[in-house]
């Protein structure tokens, strides 16, 4: 957290990895189903809240424009990623003994 903003999420962790992977903000959001302005207002947070800019961005014309996830960008992902499995980690146990006080799942009816 940085004042109201969420400086980093799950959410904004995906939205680098498709911005790293597709090269622009706009295609980004499109793989993940989201709005343009909303896939823009996430990165113009991220970028916010840190240091250095996580993502930088090149205006469109005629050879294009595009994003990139920034050394920043990429150090703070993997970060993030490290801290997502170790608390994965840390509460494996727990969350199997709670699904065994689960019910069981529903049996598929097939092509009823």
């Amino acid at each position: 957290m940085q004042g109201d903003a969420i400086a980093f999420g799950p959410g904004k962790a995906d939205l680098l990895q498709a911005i790293q992977r597709c090269g622009s903000i706009s295609a980004a959001a499109r793989e993940m189903g989201m709005s343009y302005r909303r896939a823009w207002l996430l990165v113009e947070e991220m970028n916010s809240c840190f240091a250095s800019a996580l993502v930088s961005t090149a205006t469109g014309g005629a050879r294009g424009g595009g994003a990139v996830v920034t050394e920043s960008g990429l150090a703070v992902l993997a970060r993030y990623r490290r801290m997502q499995k170790k608390a994965e980690n840390s509460i494996a146990a727990d969350l199997a003994h709670l699904r065994t006080l689960m019910n069981p799942p529903p049996e598929d009816a097939g092509d009823a």
